[in-house]
């Protein structure tokens, strides 16, 4: 069997553009003052028949509508992707279908028009529930919008998760914990919780390293924070599946899953990442990330991919360590061996479940709680 049907196919289509650039986000979001639907409509198609006429035949459990800010999208441009994509793969019954969107009043307004084009799940990026923390995060939205608009996605669809930052200025332990509880009594099923990180390139990177970005938490009060978060969240029945992801049994993301699992997934769209595999290799694939400079390759050569790059043993493997070990499930080390010839160091196992960093049986590996919280060292670790 194929690697990667142990992790399933998915395909993510990326929308470059958002209103506005907030100030800690370093993804591939532009704002532009006008954008021609149309055009961008038959490009994403294109690559739709490219990619799909090279993996014909296989079963697409998920697609994911990231960006950017999707809602932004024509809803005519999200549904005729959505039927071309039903066109060109066999699908999973449970098909999921995600796109994120912002709880403002002009993307709460076409919520609607998603669910009916066929999107399933919404991802709502709350970021914080009052409206000074809004504001110094960047947001577009108030604190009473943002609980309106998931009102309205609770209506539209079965599915909905949002996210949120903590770590932030000023925050203090106890304001993330009664943070987080408000958000709870909202019957979300799926949260993705994240620390505030500076990031190179960002407005707050720039304020960061200028020394004008304070109030931020030390250390020991952001680790502080993790550890308050999973423990509040396990007590409400949504454990953390994974570093950042916490989710009710069966509402896990599945497309962040395929990533996780080490599944194939096509990526369409500026600066959308992939891997596929073909005869037995894995291929990373990658885009321009300029929106004028995708959009003119597909236009002219066809094709809105820079040369794939051959991944080695040695890289698929590390590859599947830090995607795994994310998750609560943990890896199966049978698999790690047939992807890398090589088992992983028992001494640094062994050392590794002594300190209570994993747990292992016969047949999985997994990151304990505490080991989570260091990941990053857990997998240096293990790392051959």
């Amino acid at each position: 069997m194929s690697d990667w049907r142990q992790g399933g196919f998915g395909l993510y289509v990326h929308w470059p553009f958002c209103a506005a650039k907030c100030p800690y986000c370093d993804f591939n979001s532009h704002v532009a003052s006008t954008i021609d639907h149309a055009r961008w409509r038959q490009a994403y198609l294109a690559e739709i028949d490219r990619i799909g006429a090279e993996t014909r035949g296989r079963v697409l459990n998920t697609v994911f509508f990231g960006g950017g800010t999707p809602s932004l999208m024509d809803p005519e441009t999200v549904a005729q992707v959505i039927e071309r994509i039903r066109a060109t793969w066999p699908t999973a019954n449970d098909l999921e279908i995600t796109l994120e969107a912002n709880p403002t009043s002009v993307e709460s307004g076409r919520f609607r028009a998603f669910s009916e084009a066929g999107v399933t799940r919404l991802s709502m990026g709350m970021q914080a529930m009052d409206d000074e923390s809004l504001k110094r995060l960047g947001r577009m939205h108030s604190a009473a919008e943002g609980r309106a608009a998931f009102d309205i996605a609770r209506a539209h669809f079965d599915r909905v998760s949002f996210d949120l930052i903590y770590a932030r200025q000023g925050q203090s332990l106890e304001a993330w914990a009664r943070e987080l509880n408000e958000a709870l009594s909202m019957a979300v099923d799926h949260f993705s919780l994240y620390q505030l990180t500076i990031e190179d390139g960002t407005a707050f990177g720039r304020l960061f390293a200028a020394g004008k970005l304070r109030e931020l938490p030390e250390d020991e009060l952001a680790a502080d924070m993790y550890l308050r978060t999973q423990e509040i969240c396990e007590a409400a029945r949504l454990p953390a599946y994974e570093v950042s992801n916490h989710a009710r049994p069966g509402a896990e993301c599945r497309h962040n899953l395929v990533y996780w699992r080490y599944g194939d997934y096509a990526g369409i769209g500026p600066g959308a990442h992939g891997r596929l595999s073909f005869n037995g290799t894995r291929y990373a694939t990658e885009a321009p990330k300029a929106p004028g400079e995708w959009l003119a390759c597909v236009e002219r050569e066809g094709n809105g991919e820079t040369p794939r790059e051959t991944l080695s043993r040695d890289e698929e493997a590390t590859e599947f360590l830090l995607f795994g070990l994310r998750l609560a499930e943990g890896i199966d080390p049978t698999r790690y061996e047939q992807l890398s010839g090589q088992s992983l160091p028992e001494q640094a196992l062994n050392n590794l479940e002594s300190w209570g960093m994993i747990a292992r049986d016969a047949h999985r590996i997994r990151a304990t709680g505490e080991g989570r919280a260091v990941l990053n060292a857990v997998i240096r670790e293990l790392m051959p």
